[in-house]
């Protein structure tokens, strides 16, 4: 396996004759079971092929167990400077019926353990709308949390998952679920305490402070070209390497034992590509853009967008003129961002957006 992320790494970092890589992400699935000689290899990979700067940004997701956490030492060494760790819940009881293998106090010494060998460099997962929760007990809980975890967290909401035990649960009546409304409570808590214990928001799910927001995800969201190596990675880019001149949406072999076959046969496992038209591309560029709290600058969307400006698609049209005048979406000199209260309700302006955009793009295919 780490012989065939080495190969797929250097063969597609070739085709897209990419001259500088700014950070590496080794998430999906539980990248914390590889050994940390692993990690090492793939970085030197990436170091022979293109400039793996110096300030680069290197993050590990983590599975907070106890051999994970003896680990992690040797993963800094190794070139991580960032860790990502799936705490989830401080509640022993919630992270049994999430079927996670690690206990509140594995999560917290994990947490120790990553902020002393990166300080300011550790990112905590933890999720909300979890069985029997309430806002009140969410709000103890995410506080309790904020006094031992470092400067970056990122919030999800559960969701239930076909074939899971308590998708099942839920299914019989066992467990009970919080309604849509008890949700939607529970993440404007999150945003106010998270605030109060001075986290800036920067994107729909992440917060920070002391300017450690997550330089790989932010680049997700500004529309960067970037690769995905591994058994169903997914990735964006150019692959100049082959004479190609439109981005293109890349997703590998899911199934392990056959990524491996395709990746030793031809250097890596692609099993899908599609080539992005151009409103696929700003499609894309617009959906992710809106996420961040800073939304989408004039000058970025330019780049993407050099024939119809944010102005021209959005401006005029009355819908979003009412999202405008409701105070849910800010159009000005900046660019195009969600207000504090859009934000919450981003999944419901998105669809607006993508319309109206559509409609400028081909008018009289809309027509």
């Amino acid at each position: 396996m780490a012989k065939c992320l080495q190969t797929e790494t250097e063969t597609l970092l070739q085709l897209s004759q990419v001259s500088c890589v700014t950070s590496v992400f080794f998430g999906g699935g539980t990248p914390s079971l590889a050994p940390p000689s692993t990690i090492a290899k793939i970085l030197e990979t990436v170091s022979k092929q293109a400039n793996l700067s110096d300030d680069a940004e290197v993050t590990l997701e983590v599975n907070p167990t106890p051999v994970a956490m003896s680990k992690l030492k040797d993963y800094h060494h190794a070139g991580v400077s960032r860790f990502s760790i799936g705490v989830q819940s401080l509640q022993n009881e919630d992270l049994k019926s999430l079927g996670r293998d690690h206990s509140a106090l594995e999560a917290l010494q994990t947490l120790g353990e990553a902020r002393r060998l990166c300080p300011g460099g550790v990112s905590v997962d933890i999720m909300f709308g979890r069985p029997e929760q309430t806002t009140e007990s969410w709000r103890r809980e995410l506080s309790e949390m904020l006094r031992v975890c470092d400067d970056h967290v990122s919030l999800y909401q559960l969701t239930l998952e076909r074939g899971t035990r308590l998708f099942k649960q839920v299914h019989c009546g066992q467990v009970t679920m919080p309604t849509e409304e008890m949700t939607a409570e529970m993440y404007q808590c999150a945003r106010e305490t998270l605030q109060q214990h001075g986290f800036q928001q920067y994107e729909v799910s992440n917060f920070a402070k002391n300017n450690s927001e997550s330089r790989h995800n932010v680049s997700y969201w500004k529309g960067e070209q970037y690769i995905g190596v591994g058994p169903g990675a997914h990735g964006r880019f150019v692959p100049l390497g082959e004479g190609g001149i439109a981005r293109e949406a890349r997703t590998q072999t899911l199934e392990p034992d056959v990524w491996i076959q395709e990746v030793q046969q031809r250097g890596h496992g692609t099993r899908r590509r599609i080539r992005l038209g151009h409103l696929e591309l700003l499609e894309e560029v617009l959906v992710m853009g809106m996420r961040m709290t800073k939304g989408i600058n004039h000058k970025h969307w330019e780049v993407f967008s050099p024939e119809l400006s944010l102005h021209e698609i959005f401006g005029a049209s009355p819908v979003v003129q009412e999202l405008l005048q409701s105070g849910h979406l800010i159009l000005d000199d900046r660019g195009l961002r969600c207000s504090w209260d859009g934000l919450a309700l981003l999944d419901s302006i998105l669809p607006v957006l993508l319309v109206e955009m559509d409609k400028q793009i081909f008018p009289k295919a809309a027509s």
